[in-house]
């Protein structure tokens, strides 16, 4: 009941709807983009590896997140979300000109454009959010937003592929360029009171270090992030036991996309509750929670049974997204808004970061030893991660409560990895 409420509370505020439709608008073209990059990559070269290049170029950026996360503080947050979307929009155009294995550094430019731009964008959403989203329903706000992005991925997809077999590649960068201009429009109709920001004092370089130490001497946020960080490093390193998880079960690699779709139900499942869960436990304590979770389901997936890596699928899908929301709820409640794009863009780069890396080591590990002795050493290492997040949790209190609220000096996610 609760939950129902406070959905429809958000629903049916002017600027938080308008914002979350077009935030399901745009997550539903960035889904179905993001599956016919690699494709249409595939097609055109034979090559897995280039295929892969299609995720990295789009990751790629995020390792410059602090820096990029200034832009978000030197300007107005809505027009720059605005002007940015439909830049992309146009962008996406251009890859009309991809047709061969030569047009690729088209497509690859066109992507890194892309992530470059969503590292920019990301910050800016979360400093807007903060000032049209009532303080008390951030949390319910941001687990809502988690569950449209993971909804779009259980159908954006596969809408994705049905265009590219029906039309090529072309056709999704429209189709994303379309979503892209009606989630600019959308935005365009909210009333946000955002004054022009005075221009930050010292140099790009000064600026960038001042949203670091913002987030760093936190005693709350530092905690948080280093959790999500090393939560998503481990559940990276995980995931690339999938297709030997399956092959232990008998299936074709094929079956990994159940899989997956178990996982995405757990994340859209987590983002109704979030809310509540957060205002019951607090961020910490809620993080570490759903790291506890991850972890014994990591580990149990080491067991060949169908039903049971189904359900540990769906508890990790459950689990995982946790500590992502704690995170950037609590950088949302605590940081001044003067300098809260740059330490999210902070925020974003050293937690996203490690997924990146243990993608890599995982692909070598999992060659190198069995995957259920690597499962049960992740889940281990995901048990010790909740258990220090826990253990600093211990004696702080629940958020402040709206009453509250308005004494505190700060008024101002992105996606779980497949494990």
């Amino acid at each position: 009941m609760t939950t129902n409420w406070t959905v429809t509370r958000i629903l049916r505020d002017r600027n938080a709807g308008l914002y979350f439709v077009g935030l399901v608008v745009s997550a539903f073209g960035t889904s179905a983009l993001g599956l016919a990059a690699g494709v249409w990559v595939k097609d055109l070269t034979g090559s897995n590896g280039l295929a892969a290049l299609c995720m990295f170029a789009v990751w790629a950026p995020t390792l410059f997140g602090p820096a990029l996360g200034t832009i978000a503080d030197r300007v107005r947050r809505k027009p720059l979300l605005i002007r940015t979307n439909l830049g992309l929009a146009a962008l996406l155009l251009t890859l009309f000109g991809v047709h061969s294995r030569a047009d690729l550094w088209l497509l690859f430019t066109v992507l890194f454009v892309y992530g470059t731009t969503v590292v920019v964008q990301d910050p800016a959403e979360s400093a807007l959010v903060a000032t049209i989203v009532d303080r008390d329903l951030l949390g319910d706000f941001n687990g809502l937003r988690m569950t449209a992005v993971e909804g779009m991925k259980l159908v954006a997809p596969l809408t994705g592929a049905g265009l590219y077999a029906a039309f090529g590649g072309p056709t999704v960068a429209v189709l994303d360029a379309v979503t892209f201009a009606l989630a600019a429009g959308l935005w365009l109709l909210i009333r946000a009171q955002e004054e022009r920001p005075q221009r930050p004092a010292g140099t790009w370089r000064a600026q960038t270090a001042e949203g670091v130490r913002e987030l760093w001497r936190h005693p709350l946020l530092r905690p948080l992030v280093l959790a999500g960080g090393a939560t998503m490093f481990l559940a990276s390193l995980s995931s690339t036991t999938t297709y030997a998880i399956v092959d232990a079960l008998g299936h074709t690699p094929a079956y990994s996309g159940v899989l997956y779709v178990a996982q995405g139900a757990g994340s859209v499942a987590v983002g109704l509750v979030s809310g509540p869960a957060l205002r019951r436990l607090g961020e910490r304590r809620f993080g570490a929670a759903g790291i506890a979770l991850t972890a014994v389901a990591v580990a149990a997936r080491a067991v060949p049974s169908d039903p049971v890596v189904l359900a540990c699928s769906a508890a990790i899908g459950l689990g995982l997204p946790c500590v992502l929301i704690a995170a950037f709820t609590a950088v949302q409640r605590e940081l001044p808004g003067p300098v809260l794009g740059r330490a999210t863009a902070t925020a974003n780069t050293l937690i996203f970061t490690p997924n990146v890396i243990g993608l890599g080591a995982g692909a070598a590990l999992v060659e190198l030893v069995g995957h259920r002795l690597l499962l049960v050493l992740y889940g281990l290492a995901l048990l010790t991660t909740s258990a220090s997040l826990a253990l600093v949790a211990k004696g702080v209190s629940p958020p402040q409560s709206p009453a509250n609220a308005s004494r505190t000096s700060a008024k101002s996610p992105s996606d779980a990895n497949p494990a």
